[in-house]
């Protein structure tokens, strides 16, 4: 069914509500599956009407579709069957049993027989998980509320829990538009006219009295005079769903490769390309004018009075419009969002000191904004701290890499802007668009170091768009700029992989998105065509005409379901709007721009419920469900005519550039609190340092201090897309930023001196000092073996070594409203009703022995797990067993899943080989042979497309991911370069960068940049922290690096340099005496919390801990110099330690 013929749907189920025909509205919301009426699925679970409660959610789900389907109907025909024992009716009871429960016992037999044994009870209640129950209403409240959170995250509920914001009685305005129409058309039409049906098209008859002619010749389309200003209509407003148009988004995407060439959508079509003086959508705003004496008409109905009303037309002639008869308000509800959720409060004020150009908020790190100039200059802020992280001024890092017409361009006008910056989807890189052919691309570690990774002449003239999408699994930048072609680059190696040719102007915005496995990128160019590419070379799919037909961006919604494009025109003209992408067309037109815009108009979205932008000086924003504005502030005064802006991910802070160079942060509520949190986890730092690092050595550079003076003198250059770069700073102006330029770039030394005598090495000795909790267990004990958080952050699942999973979980509440875990409330040891362990296979293995694995699937519905013996997977609701695989020997010892693909495993295994198995059709892919003992560690990483191992042989080694062949291998060194002994496990992680690799062994915590397969830093074991190492992991934004000590101590070490900020002795979770012995076996790191990590102990005990709440962090950065006890600094590698190069 087409999107206009779906909206049709929800038209009716208006009109049939608000005519009172509420058992036919519901049935239709039940046939069509469009919309949810939770309100009355509530009304029916309390009133017990069960096969009323069953066939309507036959619309929306099955029983089998998904767990939380089945969750769904199984509360229900439980409710039911409780019901009828309470009643003490047995027969009823028993037919419910096996009639409506029995499906369910092929999922889970033994919960099936515990509901059957209820029968042989006086009273259910006896049952001890049901002695709770009471009356018949309050246990359906119960389950009620149970049932509306399984209906809200079920996927197949999505979007059809809200009812669309529609005005009252839309479908009879719609009516009357057509009504309207028709009158106009008549020959000879009459004041007044009484319209009896709506069975054929209206026409006036002539005045003798004459019937009118029958419907077949006084079409709408027959009607028009030959030449008129009123187009032709192609179909009605609700084309057939079966065809979509050639042009339309859905059509190019349902066709992997389409024709070549394409038609252009003929004028008067529903789509983006009709001209807006002869478009449908310019029919429904301005309909033609009617002749002279001609009064429109008013379709009443068999119970309403004619309601009339004069309206005067632009010429002042009067005419009477016509109005359907309107009911009351429908009662279906609609996403309604509070002005209070938006940020509005400026709480920062950031001076740049130059003209900002492009800002984007760190993916991860709510309060890390990037900001580019109209100098070539980009900056990193934390907006809590007022803090300027790092700051980069323009450089061409390496003369090689530019063309003959850039070093041209640069010889003539040296001056270089920023048109755009942005980050990566994880934030470990970020892009630089610049008015110079060039692009950069930095690696960036937790908004702290920049680090030069590409640089790319990529376009003849400007650079004016970037972004970063991830078609075939890798990650890629897409560039677009003044040679009228876009142009994808693999991210890791910077090689060209794509050149889109159509364009007949610049092209000034992309826009790459994807619909299920679809990738494509939508593009605009400043003559207003839009069109849109696949990955290929068979050209653009569609090409639209924007509204404005000038310099437009387009965004998608947060959840990438709904589309919006923001231009303006030459003339001035701005538009907001929202595409159908289904059909090709505009869905709707946002209100509220000044006739005449200076420049050209920005925006941004965010929580899928608001759109911003800068317009007259001001900030305004819209509901995306109303055209009408929502609200309009000017941020306290001192805005640009058209003010730049972006959100931060959480929509809880809106940056907004200024007309003195600065940027204002405005927030919400939340927004607040996250910046005094900022605040007040403030530290030292030091930045300057930095600025060296990231100057790329050995690579001649070419010194752009000239071009602020240029700019100064002639402004910044000016490219095709001018209205990009704002009115050029004055001279006062940039003197000052030359100022504070000259000031933030000269390194303080004695700051550094400062900082170093006053830093201190946070200890932490006593329980009191953070908060931590001991999980309740009431299994038997065995050491923790393995220990891991689920992906959503609310459970922990260990592994013994008895082979038992043990799984806690954290109970949503009034208090814990996150239902994540934390030291603060304590978990549940959940198991399910049958009370069965999640047991790996022991057979003919003794499980203390075996080195044991588990991984967990991304949705956390299943856990993978092995002892010694088969590999098993489990089903984390029931804890069964859903298949084995892999019989011994030789033993799994590391599991790891695909990234991209859960059918695909890498096994580790005991004869040091790896095994790439398809769980799907239960084969081995490839087996990688390169180690010596057996495979103790697995990595993926996404950017590199390899696969590292480690192994107990001390070796780590790289494999491609395409064709399984081993790239590298080097063998761990110890102080001096001294080789180790192969012995003990090595881990590998890699960072959130997908670049540099974590290595743990016994001896020895090491970072790999992957890529060239070099060792960054490395430390070694001493002084306080001087036990072997037993395990350690990066923290969840791998800023930190936990590491566990086997004599019970836990160290905080900072991510990118390994330099201990924060010792917690064992007196902190251990109480002394016996359990003196006792030490972690394993560490977790939470998956969203920072500094939250979990201990498996030797044991059985697993100890949650986090610093406490005022603290918010284990201790300070330590200075770059800084030595405590002695020797604490981390090791530095370079090219006087040598190691074992590539086998």
């Amino acid at each position: 069914m087409s999107s206009l013929s779906r909206e049709l749907v929800f038209l009716i189920l208006q009109f049939l509500d608000e005519e009172k025909f509420k058992e036919t509205v519901h049935k239709l919301e039940q046939e069509s599956g469009f919309f949810f009426n939770m309100k009355y699925f509530e009304d029916q679970v309390q009133s017990g009407e069960w096969e009323e409660v069953e066939r309507y959610l036959s619309g929306f789900t099955k029983v089998d579709d998904n767990r939380y389907s089945m969750k769904i109907f199984f509360e229900i025909r439980k409710q039911k069957y409780l019901e009828a024992l309470d009643k003490q009716d047995r027969a009823k009871a028993v037919d419910i049993l096996v009639k409506d429960l029995k499906v369910f016992s092929s999922f889970n037999e033994e919960l099936y027989k515990e509901i059957t044994q209820l029968l042989t009870l006086e009273n259910f209640r006896e049952n001890e998980q049901l002695s709770k129950y009471g009356d018949t209403k309050s246990a359906r409240s119960i389950m009620l509320l149970e049932l509306k959170k399984l209906i809200e995250a079920n996927p197949l509920f999505r979007d059809k829990l809200v009812f669309p914001g529609l005005k009252a009685s839309r479908l009879r305005t719609l009516i009357n538009q057509s009504l309207n129409w028709q009158h106009q058309l008549c020959k000879n039409p009459r004041p007044n006219p009484d319209i009896k049906t709506l069975f054929v098209d209206h026409s006036c008859g002539p005045q003798n009295g004459a019937r009118a002619p029958p419907a077949a010749s006084n079409s709408l389309v027959g009607g028009l005079p030959k030449g008129g200003a009123f187009p032709p209509l192609a179909h009605g407003p609700f084309p057939p769903a079966a065809a979509p148009t050639a042009n339309s988004i859905a059509s190019w995407m349902a066709n992997s490769n389409p024709p070549a060439a394409h038609p252009a959508v003929a004028a008067g079509s529903a789509a983006l390309s009709a001209p807006s003086n002869t478009g449908a959508a310019a029919l429904l705003k301005r309909p033609r004018t009617p002749p002279a004496n001609n009064s429109t008409l008013d379709y009443q109905s068999a119970d309403s009075e004619h309601i009339m009303k004069r309206v005067v037309r632009s010429g002042g002639q009067a005419v009477d419009e016509v109005t359907y008869p309107v009911a009351t308000a429908p009662t279906h509800p609609s996403a309604l969002y509070s002005p209070d959720d938006l940020p509005k409060m400026v709480a920062r004020i950031l001076n740049q000191g130059s003209c900002v150009m492009s800002m984007d908020f760190h993916p991860m790190q709510q309060t890390i904004l990037l900001v580019g100039t109209n100098v070539g200059d980009i900056a990193i802020w934390d907006v809590g701290t007022k803090e300027r992280l790092a700051h980069r001024t323009f450089k061409v890092w390496d003369l090689s890499v530019c063309t003959l017409p850039m070093q041209a361009a640069l010889v003539k006008d040296p001056a270089v802007s920023v048109n755009r910056c942005v980050w990566n989807p994880d934030g470990t890189l970020l892009g630089v668009a610049l008015s110079k052919h060039m692009v950069h691309i930095y690696s960036c570690a937790g908004g702290t170091e920049l680090r030069p990774h590409l640089e790319i002449d990529a376009h003849i003239g400007g650079v004016n768009d970037l972004a970063f999408a991830h078609p075939n699994k890798q990650l890629c930048i897409i560039t677009c700029g003044d040679d009228k072609t876009i142009k994808v680059w693999d991210a890791a190696t910077g090689r060209k992989q794509y050149t889109f040719e159509g364009h007949e102007a610049p092209v000034y915005s992309v826009c790459p998105h994807h619909k299920e496995n679809i990738q494509f990128i939508f593009s605009t160019a400043i003559d207003g065509k839009i069109k849109a590419w696949l990955y290929d070379l068979m050209g653009s799919r569609v090409d639209y005409d924007a509204p404005g037909q000038w310099c437009t961006t387009m965004a998608y919604s947060a959840d990438g379901a709904r589309l919006f494009s923001c231009g303006t025109s030459k003339e001035g003209e701005s538009y907001l709007v929202e595409w159908n992408e289904s059909e090709g067309a505009i869905k709707r037109t946002y209100l509220g721009f000044r006739k005449r815009s200076l420049g050209v108009v920005q925006f941004d979205t965010t929580r899928n419920h608001f759109l911003a932008a800068g317009d007259e000086f001001q900030i305004k924003f819209w509901d995306m469900d109303n055209v009408n504005l929502l609200t309009i502030i000017d941020a306290e005064g001192g805005l640009p005519a058209s003010p730049r802006l972006r959100f931060n991910k959480e929509g809880t802070l809106l940056a907004v550039t200024t007309n003195d160079n600065g940027i204002k942060i405005l927030a919400n509520a939340e927004g607040l609190r996250l910046l005094r949190n900022a605040e007040s986890r403030a530290e030292p730092r030091t930045f300057e340092s930095m600025r060296a690092s990231a100057e790329p050595s050995g690579k001649p550079m070419v010194g752009m201090n000239a071009m602020v003076a240029a700019s100064a003198s002639g402004g910044p250059s000016t490219s095709v897309v001018s209205d990009r770069i704002s009115p050029a700073v004055t001279m006062g102006g940039l003197g000052a930023m030359d100022s504070n330029l000259t000031v933030d770039v000269k390194p303080r030394i004695e700051d550094v001196a400062d900082k170093s005598k006053g830093w201190k090495l946070t200890e932490i000795m006593e329980a009191a000092q953070c908060r931590t909790i001991r999980l309740t267990d009431s299994l038997p004990a065995s050491k923790v073996s393995r220990l891991i958080y689920t992906n959503a952050g609310i459970a922990l699942l260990a592994l013994a070594s008895n082979a038992v999973h043990k799984l806690w979980k954290w109970q949503r509440s009034d208090r814990h409203p996150s239902g994540k875990a934390t030291a603060a409330f304590t978990p549940q040891l959940w198991q399910p009703a049958s009370g069965i362990l999640m047991t790996n296979d022991i057979t003919d293995t003794n499980p203390e022995e075996a080195v044991p694995c588990i991984a967990l699937s991304k949705n956390d519905s299943y856990v993978m797990s092995a002892s010694g013996g088969k590999v098993s997977l489990f089903n984390m609701m029931t804890f069964k067993v859903m298949t084995t695989f892999m019989s011994p020997p030789p033993a799994a010892t590391f599991l790891a899943f695909h990234p991209q693909d859960n059918n695909i495993i890498a096994i580790g295994l005991e004869d040091s080989t790896i095994h790439i198995y398809n769980v799907r059709v239960d084969e081995v892919k490839s087996k990688l042979k390169g180690h010596t003992k057996r495979i103790s560690g697995l990595a993926f990483s996404n950017s590199l497309n390899v696969l590292v191992s480690s192994g107990a042989d001390a070796q780590v080694c790289i494999w491609t991911v395409e064709g399984w062949e081993k790239r590298k291998s080097k063998f761990l060194q110890g102080q001096g370069g001294r080789p180790l002994p192969a012995t003990g496990d090595t881990k590998v992680q890699f960072h959130n960068d997908q670049i540099r690799l974590l290595v743990v062994h016994e001896s020895q915590l090491a970072i790999y940049d992957a890529a060239k397969f070099e060792r960054i830093r490395q430390w070694f074991p001493r002084d306080s922290l001087s036990a072997p190492i037993s395990n350690a992991t990066y923290s969840c934004d791998s800023q930190l690096v936990y590491a566990s000590f086997c004599d019970g101590s836990v160290g905080v070490f900072e991510g990118e340099s390994l330099r201990l900020q924060c010792r917690l002795a064992p007196s902190v979770y251990l109480t002394p005496g016996p359990s003196s012995s006792v030490y972690p076996l394993v560490i977790a790191a939470h998956p969203t919390e920072p500094n939250q990590f979990a201990l498996g102990l030797t044991d059985g005990g697993v100890q949650v801990i986090e610093p406490l709440e005022a603290e918010g962090r284990w201790g300070l950065v330590p200075p770059l110099e800084s030595v405590t006890n002695g020797a604490m600094s981390s090791v530095t590698s370079s090219a006087a330690v040598t190691e074992q190069g590539a086998r």
